[in-house]
């Protein structure tokens, strides 16, 4: 007889807005397994997510399935006081954003205990105790129980998530994109935690990522998710090996090749109609092509830049003698590990942080000395990619208003209508429907808020665009297409980048050249290709 399963779903289907989201998907998550749920950005993964712990809007809402189970339990009718009974105690949670789910206002430590004294049944006096012990747990300092959460690293800040989302030993936990925007090792870090807490506690795991290589390695089955509708499930051995679905065979196969530079990366799309495989360029080909960009002055230059962050007594050196130029058209790459000092970097060239040191250049200007207009026209030539999609979006904006209210700032656009025009246009090129202009940010997935987030960036029509980890939130496919898009307007219009991520591969493929970066200082600058291999060289030299 088949052992009985921690969860089990017949016939789900969502509804928000209107739009359904979720159709007829059934699923079961075994016991003391790491249940993998991939798909495109929009596919209903946390969603589905959601409807298990009764985190869905309340209005403009429909659930409904003929089954849905947690350990042997029914949850239908959804009512409220059945997922409150679970929320925490049951089910535990790490969401996609941490600096968004942690209170900005209060001390880690007390958010930790806020839900040991809501679901423990402890004793008060031992709750101080068993809240340092979840931050030794995760690996975690006990002083960071004092510290707020702005004052930790982004892997810091999840290892606080995770200690909430454990403190009350659930039977499953969902990890929402648990690894998004670290670098490779913080997100090993934090996926070997996770599967070391798993492996003493016997709970069940829904791991959600677009992150096709983390799922490989550590779930043991895998549901593949296609506007809501389940495309494909098995183990992670089969699904990875003997993919069936065109789609999945899509969003195994939408990466940067390690060993060739195709023209542009294949997309879900291109595997599902067949479409044939986009031409290489040879090394020769992208040095004549780029051959020219070196023959003018730059269009920035950076010299001598240094930053020191000082708290109390102790400093920090963010940057330290960072030296490098950058040219019209060309594509810099900047890489580095968490607390590198790339995102630093970028905001000191925005004139949103003060460098301590050195002089930076725009076309033969240095910024510190632009005023007036001369600076309005500086913050609409140079504009951000933001990191963290959810919060450099107005919550109380429509999508319309987001897009526009740049246009008017800079005077784009001889009237309203004109500029909603533009800004339709600028959402179907990235990826988005013009029935999305009336809708709010809360409504959308992680990896559609960032491509209104690029919208936006482009909108004022700016020479050189700062990507802050601006595809780190995208799946692989619509990765795929935003990049695709990037090098599209590259070449339309001339566009510059300064593009910053963590993820090699993918700057090796944008760039024309890469800046390595460590512990705030320069350890590498030259050819893409030739930086990634002296990175992939050092690592091979590292002992295991």
């Amino acid at each position: 007889m088949p052992k009985q399963a921690l969860v089990s779903i017949e016939k789900l289907c969502i509804e928000l807005g209107g739009r359904t989201v979720v159709s007829q998907l059934s699923f079961s998550i075994h016991h003391n397994e790491i249940l993998g749920i991939v798909g495109e950005s929009g596919s209903g993964k946390s969603v589905t997510a959601m409807s298990l712990m009764g985190l869905l809007p309340s209005q403009n809402r429909s659930l409904k399935a003929t089954r849905m189970d947690f350990d042997g339990q029914s949850l239908i009718p959804f009512e409220e006081n059945r997922f409150r009974a679970l929320r925490g105690k049951e089910i535990g949670m790490i969401f996609q954003d941490p600096m968004s789910a942690l209170n900005p206002s209060m001390r880690c430590g007390k958010q930790i205990l806020e839900i040991i004294a809501l679901h423990s049944p402890l004793p008060k006096k031992d709750q101080q105790a068993y809240m340092l012990s979840l931050l030794e747990k995760v690996k975690l300092p006990k002083s960071i129980a004092k510290r707020y959460p702005h004052q930790l690293s982004g892997g810091q800040q999840q290892r606080v998530l995770i200690a909430i989302a454990i403190a009350c030993n659930p039977k499953l936990l969902i990890a929402d994109e648990p690894t998004t925007a670290l670098d490779p090792e913080v997100q090993e870090e934090i996926m070997a935690l996770l599967k070391s807490i798993q492996s003493q506690s016997k709970m069940s795991i829904v791991l959600i990522s677009h992150d096709l290589n983390l799922i490989q390695h550590w779930a043991d089955r895998v549901l593949v998710l296609n506007k809501g509708v389940c495309e494909e499930m098995g183990t992670a051995k089969q699904l990875f090996q003997r993919p069936q679905s065109p789609y999945t065979k899509g969003l195994i196969n939408a990466v940067p090749p390690v060993d060739q530079r195709p023209k542009r990366l294949q997309t879900v799309l291109d595997f599902v109609n067949g479409t044939a495989k986009p031409a290489n360029e040879t090394t020769a080909e992208r040095k004549k092509r780029h051959k020219h960009l070196y023959q003018q002055p730059p269009i920035l230059e950076v010299k001598g830049l240094e930053k020191t962050f000082r708290q109390g007594k102790d400093s920090h050196h963010a940057l330290h003698e960072i030296n490098f130029s950058l040219y019209t058209g060309e594509t810099l790459g900047l890489v580095g590990g968490s607390g590198s000092g790339k995102s630093t970097l970028g905001n000191c060239l925005l004139k949103l942080t003060q460098p301590n040191r050195g002089e930076i250049y725009y076309e033969g200007t240095q910024i510190d000395k632009l005023n007036g207009e001369v600076l309005k026209q500086y913050r609409k030539d140079v504009q951000l990619i933001f990191q963290d999609p959810f919060s450099s979006l107005n919550p109380k904006q429509k999508v319309w208003e987001i897009l526009t209210e740049p246009m008017l700032v800079h005077k784009i656009g001889a009237n309203k209508a004109e500029r909603i025009d533009r800004a339709t246009q600028l959402l179907e090129q990235v990826g988005l429907d013009a029935a999305h202009m009336n809708e709010y940010p809360h409504v959308f997935s992680g990896g559609q808020r960032q491509r209104i987030g690029i919208a936006r960036a482009l909108a004022v029509e700016p020479k050189l665009v700062v990507c802050d980890e601006s595809v780190s939130a995208l799946d692989r496919s619509v990765q795929a297409q935003v990049l695709n898009l990037l090098n599209e307007l590259k070449e339309t219009y001339g566009f510059t980048y300064l593009f910053i991520a963590h993820d090699l591969e993918v700057v090796r493929y944008m760039s024309d050249r890469i800046l390595h970066l460590q512990n705030g200082k320069m350890i590498g600058v030259g050819e893409a290709d030739d930086v990634y291999q002296q990175i992939q060289d050092h690592k091979a030299l590292k002992p295991s």
